[in-house]
């Protein structure tokens, strides 16, 4: 039997004789290409049972070179590795027919089966047929979801994931770390984003009123149900339906729920048709549901049902290295016509915070700081009370002028300025406020400070202060 041959195009050498290596390891025979040119070359010249693609290659996108291998016929699948993993990667990698997507560095025994699944065939059943580029997600999903911290490179596999199916997702995470736009991100880069997005807080709605707003109500259900009326299921009918805190739901609607998960058919309250809808199911909790399960709170089969897969937020405690990114994008979106940025000091401060509220509580913060500042630099003391220190001292004038001084020494420095031209519009700034002090009498102001009247004279002339 002649061995699968097995297509790498890898610009890093030491990694792409690795990957050559596995291959060989699984009875596979490697052709190494540094280039996505060679490769496509490569490609058109042989057949090959798999391609290993790196999407940052020196000449062009993998995302590019895939678009072209899903042309060949017949097509092989193609296992995507990034050194760098964006949300729009993944997401675009999977909508294009890739058959998995890792993030370097890589795991080598996890590569090593991964590569033996692909080549045994065992995931081309699950492949996503191609269909061109994914749309782009919403702009503050995009951004939002966006980070080079390690944490987050599995959210984007996840995200990838979950936009490729109908089957239903639980996403998972401490509150404020941006559950909903998740929900988001997956149902408009799926093939329901042309139907509605239909979003329920279970947490915040006793279980009647819950009951009636998720399955709907009948004439006359309940007192005050003077008209039929369709639940969140139905007005999600051929889109999505994002339930939140799902953890939350007392265990009547639970069972009622799960019926509609298996079954697809549901009653309204007071209604005895069944009826049927087709949706995608996406759920959030802040809760541990494992342990909720425990604990007899919550059904151990629909807590099975609801997590066909899972995407779980980090907080943003474990992933500090995106705070600049966060933070810049926050600041765009306040007060987008000033252009501010934050101090060396101030962005100090926030990578040392705890952030016990997550990217919610970064942008509370940064739109107090925003409404605070008077210029375009976000000083320390431009932050909530609670990045002060307790023992502080109290504030001088000179401390006022440091900070002053500190605001506009950056942004003169952002603009270009020379140390002439600061040094001379300082000096002007302080002798056009002297003589605002001495009620404008020169005479008066070179005795006090001990000026010599023809050098203040020749002063006030070359900077346009002797009117």
């Amino acid at each position: 039997m002649t061995p699968p041959r097995v297509l790498i195009i890898e610009d890093e050498v030491a990694l792409a004789r690795a990957l050559a290596t596995v291959c060989q390891r699984l009875g596979a025979v490697a052709r190494l290409c540094a280039s996505g040119r060679r490769g496509l070359q490569e490609l058109a010249a042989g057949r090959f049972a798999l391609v290993v693609l790196d999407i940052g290659l020196p000449d062009m996108s993998g995302l590019r070179v895939l678009e072209t291998v899903n042309q060949t016929t017949p097509r092989p699948p193609v296992l995507i590795i990034t050194a760098h993993g964006t949300l729009d990667n993944a997401v675009a990698a999977r909508q294009l027919g890739a058959a998995g997507y890792l993030v370097k560095p890589l795991d080598l025994p996890g590569l090593e089966q991964t590569l033996g699944q692909i080549l045994a065939g065992d995931t081309l059943r699950g492949r996503a047929a191609p269909g061109g580029p994914a749309p782009a997600a919403p702009e503050d999903t995009s951004a939002l979801l966006g980070g080079a911290a390690p944490a987050m490179q599995r959210v984007f596999v996840a995200i990838a994931h979950a936009t490729a199916t109908d089957a239903p997702a639980l996403i998972t995470g401490p509150t404020g770390t941006g559950k909903t736009l998740v929900a988001r991100a997956i149902h408009a880069n799926s093939r329901r984003r042309r139907g509605p997005f239909v979003t329920l807080l279970c947490g915040a709605l006793p279980e009647a009123l819950l009951e009636s707003e998720l399955f709907g109500h009948e004439k006359n259900a309940f007192t005050g149900a003077t008209v039929m009326r369709p639940g969140h299921l139905e007005r999600a009918a051929g889109g999505t339906l994002f339930l939140d805190e799902i953890g939350d739901i007392p265990s009547a609607v639970q069972a009622k729920l799960l019926r509609f998960v298996e079954e697809k058919t549901f009653n309204r309250l007071g209604g005895r048709e069944d009826l049927r809808v087709d949706l995608r199911l996406l759920t959030a909790t802040h809760r541990r549901l494992r342990d909720e399960v425990q604990a007899g709170r919550f059904r151990e089969d629909l807590y099975y049902r609801l997590q066909v897969l899972e995407v779980e937020l980090p907080p943003l405690a474990q992933r500090k290295e995106d705070l600049p990114a966060l933070s810049a994008f926050f600041l765009g979106r306040l007060a987008p016509d000033r252009d501010l940025a934050l101090s060396p000091d101030t962005a100090r401060l926030l990578a040392q915070y705890a952030w016990p509220g997550n990217v919610r509580e970064l942008r509370n913060v940064l739109e107090h700081a925003v409404t605070v500042c008077p210029g375009q630099i976000i000083l320390p003391h431009h932050l909530p009370r609670t990045f002060q220190p307790a023992d502080r001292a109290p504030v001088t004038a000179d401390d006022d002028l440091e900070r002053a001084l500190q605001h506009w020494v950056a942004a003169k420095v952002q603009s270009g300025a020379t140390y002439k031209q600061l040094y001379a519009e300082m000096e002007s700034t302080v002798l056009r406020h002297l003589l605002q002090h001495f009620d404008r009498k020169p005479t008066i102001l070179a005795r006090v400070l001990k000026m010599n009247r023809a050098t203040l004279l020749k002063k006030r002339r070359s900077l346009g202060l002797d009117a």
